[in-house]
């Protein structure tokens, strides 16, 4: 069964489900994949149909191509989407949809990456169960190089699965790493040749489909519960930092420089 674009309401992202296993495709191949503002809308109410789908056991999230899983939000958009402090918290809201869509899935998610998996990307993969990733993908954060301020949930997303010091790196540095660099972080379960990747994914989603749902359920639920942080933390300082990334000459730098295709000049101000 497609579902195509008549369930997601763009061409963007598309869902075919086979045999209780459904693909979830971000359909963005001319901008590698990058999360527009159509995707992100359309991407709660999609995730919201997988599961009450009950045909649906396993979903698989993929990039369409070869070139990259997602390669991060579509920076050509910040002006208009990340810029002003209402246009942020548009934004900011749509992104915690996202978030609560992801919590609520119920089923396993196996991410299958290839090519670029950066910035919102990554965070995108990090929100399934399971990564495998082929040996020619590349991974990173690169917020740093843009001014913007990196979310306090992508934070404690991302250290989920990392150290602290390996999340300072990856943070501080903005740089992008491969692979074999991302299954010794821990980011990934595993690394395959690109050949294999597709059979390798599916033959673990239909191991899965396989089992007894309740069971897998149970289980997702209980490594979530004891993935959650033990208590609150006072997240005012945080959110005035991030909020003073954007509102920063640093922020405008990183946006100019991107569209000009050369290296940020940034001050600190």
């Amino acid at each position: 069964m497609n579902w195509s674009t008549d369930q997601t309401g763009t061409d963007m992202l598309l869902i075919d489900v086979n045999a209780a296993i459904a693909t979830l495709t971000f359909n963005n191949p001319s901008k590698r994949n990058a999360l527009s503002a159509e995707m992100r809308l359309a991407l709660p109410a999609a995730l919201a149909a997988l599961k009450a789908d009950e045909q649906v056991r396993v979903v698989v999230i993929t990039g369409a191509g070869d070139k990259a899983f997602v390669s991060g939000a579509d920076i050509t958009e910040f002006a208009e989407h990340r810029t002003s402090p209402q246009a942020r918290a548009e934004f900011d809201a749509t992104m915690a949809a996202i978030s609560r869509a992801w919590a609520d899935l119920d089923k396993p998610v196996i991410a299958m990456i290839r090519g670029f998996c950066i910035g919102g990307g990554l965070l995108t993969a990090l929100h399934a169960d399971i990564r495998i990733a082929a040996d020619d993908s590349q991974f990173g954060i690169p917020a740093a190089r843009l001014g913007l301020g990196y979310g306090y949930s992508g934070v404690t997303t991302l250290l989920s699965l990392v150290t602290p010091a390996q999340g300072a790196e990856i943070l501080f540095s903005a740089r992008r790493f491969p692979a074999a660099e991302a299954l010794q972080m821990g980011l990934v379960n595993r690394v395959v040749p690109p050949e294999d990747l597709r059979e390798e994914v599916m033959s673990l989603a239909a191991d899965i489909a396989a089992n007894a749902p309740l069971t897998v359920a149970a289980a997702k639920a209980a490594i979530r519960e004891a993935a959650r942080p033990p208590q609150p933390h006072d997240l005012a300082r945080v959110e005035a930092m991030i909020e003073a990334c954007f509102r920063s000459e640093d922020y405008q730098e990183g946006h100019r420089a991107f569209a000009e295709k050369r290296p940020p000049m940034f001050s600190g101000r």
